[in-house]
């Protein structure tokens, strides 16, 4: 015992992962029929910087239930990688460019550019696998993924490929969030709403009055809205024309009715700028009425603004706007403090202004017919389309949410889902596998899975390929088959899809709608069957004052720098504690540095037991009544901890095993054990030791999933505690539950 510390020392835990990592512990045997199969992937982290304690829970969470699957004997699969998150990267390798050279990335060249951005995508993959390893996450990196890898990326293609060819992908003009500064559509998710004090100004307009935060937006305005069951318009008929001075003279204006008007909202009447604005868009498409344009790409007015107007940006010109309105007398009043959510990208951080454009989609709302379902709800040979199959998945039953009450929300949001615009004006990422004639670009086009030798319309020109790049969203959406060998290698594919669907897909609530979503909708339509059997949506992490973690706040905690300092164990620990299933938990240093105490506890345990004597180890035969109790009272703990860790109840299990290590076990136990221990009786010493290395090892066992570092270097580090009933392996992770 004297060359054995005196506390646990986390220093040796990358030591201890690479050893796990030696003896193959994370790859799983091949599966045969009738084998129990557990399968996940990792949601795979950006590349754009490094992991944040939120990602540290996840990691956790996901390794509790794979060293729980494994140790249970089940044929246990979890597959790592990480994301390219193309506007996110190229976003932040533009910003670092220019600050430090001046230059953006037109000044390099979409060559150089592109080497820059694969560096830096590097460079923080490896520090990303660095962190999930110290986090002690048992996954099997033989079969380390990308989302931009030469396999994914033709995964990709084919993808592509067979939804355009279904009717699924179409080219149109829609209305999308366009970044003005990144000069790119952006999807839903990448949209942040923040809260703007601003004033409201209601506006004369003939003879109603409406009300817009954005006078800017009006010049092309001439279609005044409202529901047909307003009594106070009744007399205004659909369709009918009214002359009326508007910002830049006389103009006629159109009555429109539609329910879409919320009668209570103001005076119940309202113009509409389809251009810039989706529900003014779509009233339009509904109605077959006139679109124009008032802002382009850059956020300057359009020559429809007229000559004082034309060229200024919106935010200079709105003052000038209203100045002009004022001295119309076409202003009724102003609402100083209106306070609303304006729409901002989360990336480059530009105001969203919605525009027209002609972009790539996916039809949600498309009939095609799906020859091999196995979705439930979903016929085999019947017509369906996109949304319907991400209701059905959910509704019947196949794909369970947890917590359950996010099922309300998730049917809300894909009842109200619109077509998706999958197409990105940036550089990095997964160019579209379209080609065009450079005769007749607008017509002639082949959608292909690699260039074509020739062009098939002149049979002279190189075609050239849509330099528009696909939503990141596209090909993570293939993640949980793209990962197996799905459109790229059939005969791994034939061999992997034993793991398909995977068991659960462990997550944060924040992407149910943008991530989870698209993996039902793509596995839906290439597969005919779900992604994954289970989604568990954890909450976020908070700082102790509950507030999210940011950079500007600085209350950011490294999971790195906490595992270092307090080990990997206390760090999973303090993020599962407490956190039941879709909560948010508050996070400080101090609760981190508290659960390290824990992890010493445990070694002292080890040192005690070790110290007291060899014990029995011929049965238990010797064991008298209110030993064999103990060791009854922790086998109904064992069954309680794995029906919490079935039922996704983390934090129930983790609570239960602290609580009886440390009170039950060590301040109780152990304290009645230590006159038998210490008495002349070699029978009754001999047994109390023995009851006490059986239930010890039973708490390492159980704790296994929770905290693997100091666990197993308990195991291996006090061997001679663990030799009784042929119990004795290299590690923990050879254990049985």
């Amino acid at each position: 015992m004297s060359d054995i510390p005196k506390t646990y020392d986390p220093s040796g835990e990358e030591e201890l992962y690479r050893f796990w990592e030696s003896r193959r512990y994370f790859s799983p045997a091949e599966p045969k029929l009738g084998d129990n199969i557990f399968s996940m992937v990792l949601p795979p982290p950006n590349v754009t910087g490094v992991l944040h304690m939120g990602h540290a829970e996840m990691l956790a969470i996901q390794d509790i239930l794979a060293r729980y699957h494994r140790m249970k004997g089940d044929i246990t699969l979890w597959i790592p990688g990480t994301d390219h998150a193309a506007i996110a990267t190229q976003e932040k390798v533009e910003r670092e460019i220019y600050k430090k050279e001046k230059k953006n990335r037109h000044d390099l060249g979409r060559e150089e550019f592109l080497k820059r951005v694969n560096e830096f995508a590097s460079e923080s993959h490896d520090y990303i696998v660095k962190q999930i390893k110290r986090m002690g996450a048992s996954l099997d990196w033989s079969r380390e993924a990308f989302t931009f890898d030469d396999d994914r990326s033709k995964a990709v293609r084919e993808a592509f490929v067979k939804m355009y060819d279904a009717g699924l992908i179409y080219r149109g003009d829609r209305i999308v969030n366009w970044d003005p500064k990144m000069q790119t559509t952006v999807s839903d998710d990448e949209v942040e709403w923040q809260d703007e004090v601003t004033p409201f100004y209601y506006l004369k307009y003939g003879p109603f009055v409406i009300g817009t935060a954005r006078p800017e937006t009006k010049f092309g305005d001439k279609y005044v809205v409202m529901h047909p069951g307003d009594k106070r318009y009744k007399k205004y008929k659909d369709g009918e024309k009214i002359e009326l001075e508007w910002i830049n003279g006389s103009i006629i204006a159109t009555i429109v009715k539609d329910e879409a008007i919320d009668p209570d909202f103001g005076t119940g009447v309202m113009t509409i700028t389809p251009w810039h604005d989706t529900t003014d868009f779509e009233i339009a498409e509904r109605h077959n009425l006139e679109k124009e344009q008032i802002i382009d790409l850059r956020g300057k007015l359009l020559p429809i603004a007229g000559e004082e107007f034309e060229g200024k940006k919106i935010t200079e010109a709105r003052e000038l706007i209203v100045e002009k309105l004022k001295s119309k007398g076409l202003i009724e009043k102003i609402d100083e403090k209106y306070a609303h959510r304006v729409a901002v990208s989360s990336r480059g951080g530009g105001k969203i202004e919605p525009q027209i454009l002609k972009q790539w989609f996916v039809s949600v709302n498309s009939k095609f017919q799906i020859p091999n379902s196995k979705i439930e709800g979903v016929p085999l040979g019947s017509e369906t389309t996109l949304k319907e199959i991400m209701i059905a998945a959910v509704k019947n039953g196949q794909i369970k949410l947890v917590p359950e009450r996010f099922e309300k929300i998730y049917f809300h949001w894909i009842e109200n889902l619109r077509d998706w615009c999958i197409s990105r004006q940036i550089w990095y990422g997964h160019r579209i596998p379209v080609f065009y004639c450079e005769k007749n670009k607008d017509k002639d086009m082949i959608i292909a899975s690699s260039k074509p030798d020739k062009c098939s319309f002149c049979g002279k020109c190189e075609m050239e390929q849509d330099p528009d790049t696909l939503d990141t969203w596209f090909s993570s959406g293939l993640w949980t088959f793209s990962t197996l060998g799905w459109g790229y290698d059939d005969k791994l594919w034939e061999k992997e899809k034993a793991f398909h669907p995977m068991s659960i897909l462990e997550t944060g609530y924040d992407i149910i709608f943008f991530w989870v979503a698209r993996m039902i909708l793509m596995s839906g339509f290439l597969l005919g069957d779900i992604p994954f059997k289970t989604v568990y949506l954890h909450g976020l992490v908070r700082d102790d004052k509950g507030r999210k973690m940011s950079k500007s706040l600085g209350n950011i905690i490294d999971p790195l720098l906490m595992a270092d300092k307090y080990g990997a164990d206390a760090t999973r620990l303090s993020l599962i504690i407490g956190a039941a299933p879709g909560n948010d938990i508050k996070l400080s240093e101090d609760r981190v540095r508290g659960y390290r105490n824990f992890s010493t506890k445990l070694w002292n345990i080890a040192r005690f037991i070790s110290m007291s004597g060899e014990g029995n180890f011929s049965g238990d035969g010797s064991l008298s009544d209110s030993d064999k109790k103990l060791l009854d009272e922790f086998e109904d703990l064992k069954k309680r901890v794995a029906q919490n860790i079935e039922s996704f109840q983390f934090h129930l299990a983790a609570e239960e095993l602290y609580h009886y290590a440390w009170h039950a076990f060590a301040d109780k136990i152990i304290e009645e054990m230590k006159p038998r221990i210490s008495g002349g009786d070699k029978s009754e010493r001999d047994s109390a030791i023995l009851v006490l290395k059986k239930i010890f090892y039973g708490i390492l066992v159980l704790l296994h999933p929770f905290m693997p570092f100091v666990t197993d270097t308990i195991y291996r580090t006090f061997g001679e505690l663990f030799v009784f009933a042929g119990e004795r392996h290299d590690s923990l992770m050879d254990a049985s539950w």
